[in-house]
């Protein structure tokens, strides 16, 4: 397919390998932040391609991995409430909270429904005005505007039927909490493209700055990847610390306008519980004052259940931060498997453990399947 095949093309493929192994001469640990970028790097074998000098490690960038359980178990107990209507993307649909997830809150008669925009829950609060619908609000900044833009359209309307439960999180706090443990092991990062497609490139300045570490926006194909590895390796012998795009087909430095004007309209930056790993202070979005009468928390009145910090068995925490990999985990591919879940990364279509599950599970003698 055009503009898509151009991008998995196995000699260009090829080529990059050999460029970044004659780059490397020292080891170097690299993390893609986005779920979708690890995805792609497990299912077309990119970290088998690279020399034994490069690393890759898989970090946080799965925002339906990272909702806390204490928001999964809030948006089951609004499901509850008569007369609400509880829409969710999809990936939301099987991720455990405390002691059930909103599959099995709808087989028990709440009424929840499957969307593909805020849009589509806005429409359905315009078409039952005697109902009360809640928009499961979860992304990081790629889908924040189209939130931003639903909340400011259901106020022009006057929809006092309408409000979003808000899980929106932010991706350079999460980049600096890495940075920041006195365990950190990451020398280099790609951040997610269709993130800076939004956000731009120009906020990660000051952490590459402070850190000292390269940071590169790239793409999801085999070769759009690979080219951010080259470019982080690159700089990481040369010992440079900068921003580059590597997106640039999609990516500029100051990001879509509109889009942030939206949320920066809409939302203000707070601190935010990460699902295993934790408060990361001013990592998220909540909503304004002015628009405060759409926050789903506040209409619905305060959580009753005792929210579980995490998992006691899933290791995500662990995961997400790059310092476990799936097979890690005694539980993988046991215990814990996508029709039966004990965490969120074995749920999520960018989960971590849901690629290696996919594409990566070992055989009883220790070879992957």
């Amino acid at each position: 397919m055009k503009y898509i095949d151009e991008y998995r093309n196995a000699e260009g493929i090829r080529q990059l390998a050999r460029r970044i192994a004659e780059v490397a001469t020292r080891h170097w640990t690299i993390m893609e932040v986005c779920g979708g970028q690890t995805h792609a790097i497990v299912r077309y074998g990119i970290d088998d391609l690279l020399p034994t000098d490069i690393t890759l490690v898989h970090g946080p960038g799965c925002p339906v991995c990272v909702t806390p359980v204490g928001l999964i178990d809030r948006a089951l107990e609004i499901s509850t409430t008569p007369d609400v209507v509880l829409c969710s993307f999809g990936d939301m649909i099987r991720v455990p909270g405390t002691t059930g997830d909103l599959r099995s809150a709808k087989a028990t008669g709440s009424d929840i429904r499957v969307v593909y925009s805020p849009m589509d829950a806005l429409a359905i609060a315009g078409n039952n005005p005697n109902k009360q619908i809640v928009f499961f609000a979860v992304g990081f900044e790629t889908t924040a505007p189209t939130t931003a833009f639903a909340v400011q359209e259901a106020s022009r309307l006057g929809l006092d039927n309408f409000s979003i439960l808000v899980s929106h999180m932010i991706v350079p706090p999460a980049i600096e909490m890495i940075l920041s443990t006195s365990s950190n092991c990451v020398q280099g990062f790609l951040t997610a493209g269709h993130v800076c497609t939004v956000m731009g490139t120009a906020e990660y300045e000051p952490i590459a700055k402070r850190y000292r570490v390269p940071i590169v926006a790239t793409g999801f194909e085999p070769l759009d990847i690979l080219y951010g590895v080259y470019l982080c390796t690159r700089q990481l012998e040369a010992g440079r610390a900068v921003v580059e795009n590597a997106y640039a087909r999609a990516v500029r430095r100051d990001g879509n306008p509109n889009a942030i004007n939206a949320i920066h309209e809409v939302f203000e930056v707070t601190h935010r519980q990460w699902r295993g790993i934790g408060e990361i202070p001013f990592s998220g979005f909540g909503l304004r004052k002015k628009y405060a009468g759409f926050d789903a928390e506040r209409r619905f009145g305060r959580a009753q259940t005792v929210h579980a910090a995490f998992e006691s068995e899933c290791i995500s925490g662990s995961v997400l931060t790059g310092a476990s990999k799936p097979h890690d985990c005694p539980a993988f591919a046991k215990r814990c498997m996508p029709e039966r879940p004990l965490g969120a990364p074995m749920v999520s279509s960018e989960g971590t453990c849901a690629a290696y599950y996919r594409h990566r599970r070992r055989t009883k003698e220790g070879q992957l399947s």
